[in-house]
C-alpha cells in the first residue's frame, strides 16, 4: 500500500485528510509547518519517500494580510509547493497540490472549466497561480486540485462564525453578491484520497468542490436552518458594505467536468454536505 504524507496537517483541510485516512484504514502521515517548513528543500527531501503520495494541503491563506506580506505569501504558497514537487520528482513520488478559486478573476458568470484563462485580482491568488505554475515545471505529472470555500464547521471558518452569530445577535447581515460553491472540508478530504489511490489519473489539474451554488446570504441562511434558528434573521447587504483590503471574487463557482470525466466520484450537493456536516453525519 501506498504511503501517504500531508503536509498543513494541522490544518482544517489536512486535519481531515488525516482523519479520514485513519477511519478508511490508509496508511497515512502528517506534519505541519512546526513539523516542516517547506520552504527549506533540504528538510523537503528528508520527508519526502519513494515512492509515495505527498497531499499539500499547507498555504498561506490570510487573504487580506497577504496584501501586505505578498514575500511571505510567495514564500508558502510558490516556493513550498516548488519543493515539494521537486522533491518529489527525485523520489518518484507523486504530488497532489491543493490550489484555489483565486487563480481566477471572479467575474464569470457560469463555472470556471480546469482550462479557463486566470487573472488573479489579489496577492494570495497571484501566489498561488505561481505556486501551481511552480509546481507542474518541476513535476509536469503533478495533480493541482483547486476548491473553493472550505469549512469544517469548527474553529473560525465561515459556518461556524454564522452559528456564533446566531447565538450572539438578532440579526447577521451578509453579503449576497459573491457566489460560489460551499466544501466541506470532510468531503474534499474523501475526494484527494480517492485521487491519491488513482495512479491512472492523467489530469494536470482538477477542480474538486460540492455541487451546486450559492451566496454567502444563502449560505448563512442555511446554516441558520440547521441550527434550528429563523433564517429570516440572516440580511442580505452587498460587497460595498464590507469593504476589505482584499477585493473578494463575485463568482467562484468551479465546473466539476474534469474531475468526473477522470473516473472520480463526483462530490455530493453542498446543502447535503452542510447538514452532514453541522450533524456529524457521515
Amino acid at each position: 500500500m501506498t504511503n501517504i504524507l500531508v503536509t498543513g496537517a494541522r490544518g482544517q483541510l489536512g486535519g481531515h485528510v488525516l482523519r479520514r485516512a485513519e477511519a478508511t484504514g490508509i496508511r497515512a502521515r502528517g506534519v505541519g509547518s512546526d513539523e516542516l517548513d517547506i520552504t527549506d528543500p533540504d528538510a523537503v527531501k528528508a520527508q519526502v519517500e519513494d515512492g509515495s503520495v505527498v497531499i499539500n494541503c499547507a498555504a498561506y491563506t490570510a487573504v487580506d494580510a497577504a496584501e501586505s506580506d505578498e514575500d511571505t505569501a510567495r514564500a508558502v504558497n510558490e516556493t513550498g509547493p516548488a519543493n515539494l514537487a521537486a522533491a518529489c520528482a527525485r523520489a518518484g513520488a507523486r504530488l497532489i497540490h491543493v490550489s484555489t478559486d483565486y487563480v481566477f478573476a471572479g467575474q464569470a458568470d457560469t463555472p470556471y472549466e480546469v482550462d479557463a484563462p486566470t487573472g488573479p485580482a489579489t496577492a494570495y491568488g497571484r501566489t498561488k497561480l505561481a505556486g501551481e505554475r511552480a509546481v507542474h515545471a518541476a513535476l509536469p505529472s503533478a495533480h493541482v486540485v483547486r476548491t473553493a470555500w472550505v469549512y469544517t464547521g469548527v474553529g473560525t471558518d465561515f459556518v461556524s462564525t454564522m452559528l456564533r452569530l446566531e447565538r450572539e445577535r438578532d440579526t447577521v447581515d451578509v453579503v449576497d453578491d459573491q457566489v460560489g460553491s460551499p466544501t466541506f472540508a470532510g468531503d474534499l478530504a474523501d475526494a484527494l484520497l480517492e485521487l491519491a489511490g488513482r495512479s491512472d489519473v492523467d489530469a494536470p489539474v482538477l477542480h474538486a468542490t460540492n455541487s451546486g451554488r450559492a451566496s454567502w446570504f444563502d449560505l448563512a441562511r442555511a446554516v441558520f436552518e440547521e441550527a434550528g434558528a429563523d433564517p429570516g434573521r440572516v440580511r442580505p447587504c452587498t460587497s460595498a458594505q464590507f469593504v476589505r483590503p482584499a477585493p473578494r471574487p463575485a463568482f467562484s463557482v468551479l465546473s466539476g467536468r474534469a474531475w468526473a470525466d477522470a473516473g472520480l466520484t463526483p462530490l455530493r450537493p453542498w446543502r447535503d454536505a452542510l447538514h452532514a456536516a453541522l450533524h456529524a453525519v457521515v
